[in-house]
């Protein structure tokens, strides 16, 4: 473990979302080691996100850009499971609606979805699952969650995708609300991060 932490001085991860790269980059500060997205890392990858779970399709991201790089490589993935839909949109969170169809438009479909559903049955939480590949062939994973509830209306700025509607009922706000240094000690994300560090140490 030495050895690896030694020559790990860097870390892909496979990202292009900058409010994601945000969070993250403020979860590992304490690690010694720099972390570039996709973009940052002059890399473009076409990813088939098939995998039937979170954590499928973290590892899937993760490998690939691992195999292209041959390089330590972190992937993610992330959504919201709205347990009176089913568990919606889960592993499809990014594509729901379309890729290119705004948050606040997927946002506000939602909220038509649960109109008239009780507080008690909107319950919701948000998943994400971090893989970690190694050019060895290595390859970690590590889950994280954050109950809520879906609230009536979007709320906060500090956010992105469905922190808006993401209610915390013991903080009394919405996800969104949060600032990024509370968000990021109870996020599903940062939980993860948390975890899969323990992985990278």
């Amino acid at each position: 473990m030495a050895r690896r932490r030694r020559l790990m001085k860097r870390i892909i991860f496979a990202t292009g979302n900058e409010g994601k790269m945000r969070e993250i980059r403020r979860i590992m500060e304490d690690l010694d080691v720099e972390i570039f997205s996709l973009k940052e890392a002059g890399i473009q990858a076409d990813i088939v996100e098939d995998g039937s779970s979170f954590e499928e399709n973290a590892v899937i991201k993760a490998k690939t850009v691992c195999e292209l790089t041959n390089e330590v490589v972190l992937a993610d993935d992330s959504g919201l499971e709205i347990d009176y839909l089913n568990g919606e949109p889960g592993i499809y969170s990014a594509r729901y609606m379309g890729e290119d169809t705004s948050y606040r438009i997927k946002n506000q479909n939602l909220i038509d979805r649960l109109a008239g559903v009780p507080q008690e049955k909107r319950t919701a939480r948000f998943v994400c699952a971090v893989a970690a590949a190694y050019p060895d062939g290595t390859v970690k994973t590590a889950r994280g969650t954050m109950e809520g509830i879906i609230g009536y209306e979007e709320r906060g700025e500090n956010g992105f995708g469905y922190d808006p509607i993401f209610f915390l009922p013991e903080y009394g706000c919405s996800s969104a609300e949060l600032s990024m240094e509370e968000k990021n000690k109870i996020s599903h994300r940062g939980k993860a991060l948390e975890a899969i560090k323990e992985v990278l140490l």
